[in-house]
Order: C-alpha cells, then structure tokens, then sequence
C-alpha cells in the first residue's frame, strides 16, 4: 500500500475545515456495519514534545468527543504500555477503526505542521524504537526537527508549539466526529 501523507499547516484558518474533510472521506470508506471510532494518543508528558498525543487525548476526553479515547496526560500510553493498550482496544472494541495520534520529528520546514496519512502510525520511528504500528489512519503533530539526538529533540521542544498542535488536532477530531 502507498503511503501518502497529507500536510495541514494549523495557522490556516480553513486548513482545520480541510482536514477534517479528508478525515470524514477516509472515515466514511474504512467504516462497514457498527465498527467504532478509537483515538489512540501515544506519547507522554516527560519529554515536552511527546506530550501533544496525551493532550489530545486529555482534550478530547474533557469534550463532547464520543470516540473511544484512549492515551491521556493522567493515563498516556508510551512505549511501556503501548502493547498492552493495543490489546485492551481490541477486546473493548470490535473491528474498531483507529485514529493513531503521536508527535514526530521532521524537516525544518515541516515543523509546526501536522499530517493526516491513511496507514498505520509507526510510533518511536523518530527515537529509534522498534514499536508495533497500530492505527487505520495516523495523524501526527511535527513537533521539531529530526536528528541524532531524537529524544533530546523532544525534550527541548516548546510546550506553546505542542500545546497550539493538540488543540488543533483535537478541534479537527471533533469537527469529523460531528459530521460523520
């Protein structure tokens, strides 16, 4: 399968309206019969820039968002935890449709940007982990630049950035799950 990525800049005002367009589509053709919507949030709040997947589940969760929500700043899903999660999603939930969120590392231009690929999400590629990927679509906020020091990266990212980013991609899954 082709992974094409799509790149939405948050401070484009109609750029909210376009994602959530592209998501309602990509939803429309992986939904068949009763299957559910999971979000799943990776990251934690230990390193700032890791921390935009449990914001936008925290967002999510204190929202009107009726998907399964999975991945919080009080109970965020992390490398640890990851597999454990994936297994709890799949016994609570049959045949769901995931909807993976994690921060990743990327060019200098693409910083500040978040991407909506219709493929799973392949959660620590940026810090060298060898993670399961998980998700029918990935949505990832582009936190800092990709480098040697990957973990560091994260670490030394500004919370306004990664705090502006969850808000965005959580206003971008509420606007979806209301028009689907």
């Amino acid at each position: 399968m082709l992974r094409r990525t799509e790149y939405y800049n948050p401070t484009i005002t109609s750029s909210a309206d376009d994602m959530s367009a592209r998501m309602c589509k990509i939803l429309k053709s992986l939904r068949s019969g009763d299957r559910s919507t999971v979000v799943l949030c990776i990251g934690t709040d230990r390193a700032t820039g890791d921390a935009l997947g449990p914001l936008v589940g925290s967002l999510l969760s204190n929202s009107q968002c009726t998907y399964g929500v999975y991945g919080t700043l009080q109970h965020p899903v992390h490398a640890l935890n990851l597999n454990d999660t994936i297994k709890k999603i799949y016994t609570e939930h049959q045949y769901p449709v995931v909807i993976a969120v994690d921060a990743s590392l990327g060019h200098r231009t693409d910083v500040g940007m978040v991407t909506l690929t219709k493929a799973p999400l392949l959660p620590g590629i940026g810090v060298n982990k060898k993670l399961p990927a998980i998700g029918d679509l990935s949505i990832t906020g582009i936190v800092n630049l990709s480098g040697k020091p990957g973990l560091s990266l994260l670490q030394s990212t500004r919370l306004y950035t990664v705090n502006n980013m969850a808000h965005y991609i959580a206003d971008v899954i509420m606007r979806t799950e209301a028009s689907t």
